[in-house]
């Protein structure tokens, strides 16, 4: 059974954001060893320098890395990254475990992003639109996308 880990930078603040994923855990636990990792998130501030933002992501960079075992396939979530339909998530999930990658880690940056080191850890770079989402709101699309995959990858209805 693969495993399938979200490493996100920051807690989720709002209520309505932490029911959503605990719903998507419940669901993902009958197909999946599913798992978040909160990492810390560094404080920012309305006007910062381009150095304290880059210091920022690289403290941030540095706790994701930590959480990520060498074996481990990486996907990062990115705006630039490979934008696929639900199916071709699905199918890239099966062939992923079919390779033998047993443990697949979702990485979610924080608001500057992800750092240079993480995204050269990647192994995929997924986008979900040419648009900007809240990072807490992309766990909630995320959590839901994987569960839809596993529902896809089951031959079990879902909404189209």
């Amino acid at each position: 059974m693969t495993k399938i880990t979200f490493i996100t930078v920051g807690k989720l603040k709002e209520q309505y954001f932490r029911d959503a994923v605990s719903e998507y855990t419940k669901r993902l636990s009958k197909y999946t060893k599913f798992e978040i990792i909160e990492i810390h998130d560094e404080p920012l501030s309305e006007k910062m320098s381009l150095a304290r933002e880059q210091t920022i992501l690289r403290k941030e960079g540095e706790r994701i890395l930590k959480n990520i075992k060498e074996s481990g396939y990486v996907i990062i979530t990115a705006i630039s990254g490979t934008m696929l339909n639900s199916t071709a998530f699905a199918e890239k999930i099966t062939k992923l475990a079919l390779e033998g990658h047993s443990h697949i880690y979702f990485i979610i940056g924080g608001s500057l992003g992800l750092s240079l080191e993480v995204v050269e850890r990647a192994d995929f770079s997924l986008s979900f639109s040419k648009m900007t989402f809240p990072h807490q709101l992309m766990r909630v699309i995320l959590a839901e996308q994987v569960y839809r995959a596993f529902r896809i990858n089951n031959n079990e209805p879902y909404h189209k």
